[in-house]
């Protein structure tokens, strides 16, 4: 995963925690999230980033879309990892059947 980051993004990092776990109902994907430190390196996009850039949690809400901006903003947030569903669109929260 680290080797993968750097390929990416031009910075090395150092794995903290894992902070959620997210399933594409619709896509029948699982996806592992982790916090990472960085360590090193020159950020720089890469044939499989289009940029590489640093933003604040107000700016992850606004530049991304729900279902992917909850990935970091869940990472900054102390607590024990999160376990969330969506249908690759929206979340789904547990009145809807979010819990899975």
């Amino acid at each position: 995963m680290c080797r993968e980051i750097w390929e990416e993004t031009g910075i090395n990092v150092e794995i903290d925690q894992l902070t959620g776990v997210y399933k594409n109902t619709a896509r029948g994907i699982v996806a592992l999230v982790f916090r990472c430190k960085p360590s090193g390196g020159v950020a720089r996009p890469s044939s499989e980033s289009t940029a590489v850039e640093w933003l604040t949690a107000e700016e992850i809400t606004e530049c991304m879309s729900e279902v992917y901006a909850v990935r970091l903003t869940d990472a900054l947030d102390p607590q024990p990892p999160r376990v969330r569903s969506h249908d690759g669109q929206r979340l789904f929260t547990a009145e809807v059947g979010g819990i899975w």
